[in-house]
């Protein structure tokens, strides 16, 4: 009678163990699901919207400005806004934006109006260094644009057609005119290839020439800037620059300027 209840016993224990050990792993696993899905919500972070100008907004707000310039002073409107891009980041370096309004990186001051700040300068051979240098200071875009001029036109006291090589009537393109800032403007060993890279980016060439026909469109429902740039055969970042968009969305009643050179 001993050994016959023996055995029962031994399984009953076996199987009920087995079923404790089942039970243990089930709820450590759910443990660790519920634990995962807490820290994958703690670990979702914010969605940040980027407000900033768009490049294309910040060219669209100096875009005549160069035209005009650049046509009644014998030099490339394409040029002159690529190197406000660079050199100001699109409006939105600590010279660039507000207060200063310094676009062409331009040493020295406007109107005995300056501000000191930290530059990099390179050696000729792509070796940069740091060193703080004073800026001048402009009450707008308007004025740091008409004071570039000025340079390219009267040149350095010491030499008056220093940037004489700029110059539409001494240049075949535009890439002259960036080869020869190379060096002499800028100590960027580099810097005709950054402003030639970003006049072919924006279309910059277009602002080199006068406006032959513009027309105002009204947006319809189902529109979308591609389909508008094809209908006009012009180019998406030449829309939003005229328009001073900040992205492509459109809405329906929006009105949009079409240019053609």
């Amino acid at each position: 009678m001993v050994t016959t209840n023996i055995k029962p016993t031994m399984k009953y224990v076996v199987n009920l163990l087995k079923g404790l050990m089942i039970a243990v792993v089930v709820i450590c696993i759910s443990f660790f699901m519920v634990t995962q899905l807490f820290n994958t919500t703690e670990k979702e972070e914010p969605v940040v919207i980027d407000d900033r100008p768009s490049a294309e907004e910040f060219i669209g707000e100096i875009a005549e400005t160069a035209r005009n310039l650049g046509a009644n002073n014998d030099l490339y409107a394409s040029v002159m806004i690529a190197q406000a891009i660079l050199e100001s980041e699109s409006g939105q370096s600590g010279l660039g934006s507000a207060p200063n309004y310094n676009l062409f990186g331009m040493k020295g001051s406007y109107q005995n109006n300056s501000v000191k700040l930290e530059t990099s300068e390179d050696d000729g051979s792509g070796n940069l260094s740091t060193i703080m240098a004073d800026f001048r200071k402009y009450p707008s875009y308007e004025a740091s644009m008409q004071d570039y001029v000025k340079l390219m036109r009267n040149g350095v006291s010491w030499n008056k057609e220093f940037y004489a090589g700029v110059f539409k009537s001494n240049t075949k393109s535009y890439s002259d005119a960036t080869k020869f800032l190379t060096g002499s403007y800028a100590t960027d060993s580099k810097y005709n290839e950054k402003l030639n890279s970003l006049i072919a980016q924006y279309d910059l060439q277009q602002y080199d020439s006068p406006v032959k026909n513009k027309k105002t469109i009204t947006v319809t429902d189902g529109d979308s800037i591609v389909d508008i740039a094809e209908v006009y055969n012009v180019n998406v970042t030449s829309i939003k620059q005229w328009n001073q968009l900040r992205s492509d969305r459109l809405e329906a009643g929006m009105q949009l300027n079409i240019y053609h050179y």
